[in-house]
């Protein structure tokens, strides 16, 4: 349903300005008039949602209502700045919707505002969108209203969003040049073997001699890639769609997650960013107020591993039996072992959410060391393969030459 921004005069001829939703103009302002608010002006805040759906394909309707982490951690910021500068709820959420990019997000904090005036509270209207306001979101801001620190959980909850997504930026600018290297590398060999190679090759062939084992699998694969390239393609094409089809059932997923923890250096840093976003996470939504076993359900599912929630999950059933966080989780054999006896220091010590706090820093820490020693490794590891590839090449071009010349010798 589209924003409109209007210009009015109310029953008293007080001009106001605000913003209303519905079905069209006409619609908006017969609403106006039956709350006796004479209209003067109406325009349409942006695009809407079902006009603008009709212009995106279908393949891409499921990415075109996201709202990025960046923009949500923005909104929220902005939102904790004008409370604590005395704004109201409902005239902050108001300030907020034309400085707001995202038309998804405007929508949702117009829809919000309309509710909040209707007498809803704050983590209830959050809770009407769970595609944008995760749980931990909704809980926290819960906690905030419920004790009068809504302005203090919301720069929590900017921090929090935005480590995390200063953490994804860092692994994804440190993968980026060793990832375009390969890129880079694997279309020069392409060419290579698919345009250079069958030239210099067909030299050898027109002499009708007995070629080398390194030169006759070089032609092989010269001649699969020249003429089976759609084999390749469609291969890898069939191979992405079975993975995600795999991913997204409960049984292959769970397995596709175990294989990811077992791997040599991707599984630590997936085990490494799993405990930094549960310790963060679990110490923020402790911190607001929320109970352990409210907690653990919803840190649960935010790491970003199913084998992972799971020993979260059978944790908070002992936990729910009396027994202590620190031995539920070291039972999962998953987390490492310091971060367990940090928790279990803080559970003796009353002081679990502090601890928590410092698991995360700890491991938000050693996921960047990780990531630059992956980053070291790989680059030379592509350089070597590079390498490698190319010197096969020139020996299987050079063999053929080298036995020629002896055989004029």
């Amino acid at each position: 349903m589209p924003i409109y921004e209007y210009t009015a005069l109310n029953s008293k001829g007080k001009t106001i300005t605000d913003i209303i939703d519905a079905e069209g103009i006409s619609a908006a302002r017969q609403k106006l008039r039956s709350s006796r608010i004479y209209p003067i002006s109406i325009k349409e805040v942006y695009e809407t949602g079902a006009r603008h759906s009709e212009n995106v394909t279908r393949w891409l309707k499921p990415f075109s209502g996201r709202v990025s982490p960046a923009e949500l951690a923005i909104m929220t910021r902005q939102l904790a700045t004008l409370i604590g500068a005395g704004f109201p709820l409902v005239s902050a959420l108001y300030t907020l919707i034309p400085q707001t990019r995202s038309h998804t997000l405007k929508q949702a904090l117009a829809r919000m505002k309309d509710n909040i005036e209707g007498g809803s509270s704050f983590a209830a209207a959050l809770g009407q969108y769970p595609e944008i306001f995760s749980g931990i979101y909704v809980n926290m801001v819960g906690s905030g209203e419920s004790s009068g620190t809504l302005e203090l959980v919301l720069n929590r909850l900017a921090d929090i969003t935005e480590r995390q997504q200063a953490i994804s930026n860092s692994v994804r600018s440190a993968i980026a040049y060793p990832v375009l290297m390969l890129f880079v590398g694997v279309l020069i060999l392409i060419f290579l073997l698919t345009y250079i190679v069958p030239s210099i090759t067909s030299i050898f062939q027109d002499m009708n001699q007995a070629l080398p084992l390194p030169t006759r699998m070089l032609i092989n694969v010269s001649e699969f890639l020249k003429n089976g390239w759609w084999i390749v393609l469609l291969t890898a094409a069939a191979a992405v769609i079975a993975i995600r089809r795999i991913k997204r059932t409960e049984r292959g997923g769970y397995e596709l997650d175990r294989l990811i923890l077992k791997l040599p250096l991707a599984g630590e840093l997936k085990t490494k960013l799993a405990t930094a976003r549960f310790a963060r996470t679990l110490g923020s939504l402790l911190e607001n107020g929320v109970s352990l076993m409210a907690a653990l359900g919803i840190v649960k599912n935010i790491v970003g591993n199913r084998v992972i929630a799971e020993s979260i999950e059978n944790a908070a059933l002992n936990v729910e039996k009396g027994g202590a966080l620190a031995n539920s989780l070291e039972s999962s054999n998953v987390f490492p072992h310091i971060p367990i006896q940090m928790i279990q220091v803080g559970e003796n010590s009353g002081e679990l959410e502090a601890m928590l706090a410092k698991i995360a820093d700890i491991y938000e820490s050693e996921v960047e060391t990780s990531v630059s020693t992956m980053t070291a490794l790989l680059e030379p590891l592509i350089i070597l393969f590079m390498g490698l590839v190319v010197g096969f090449i020139v020996l299987s071009i050079c063999l053929p030459i080298f036995e020629m010349n002896q055989l004029i010798g």
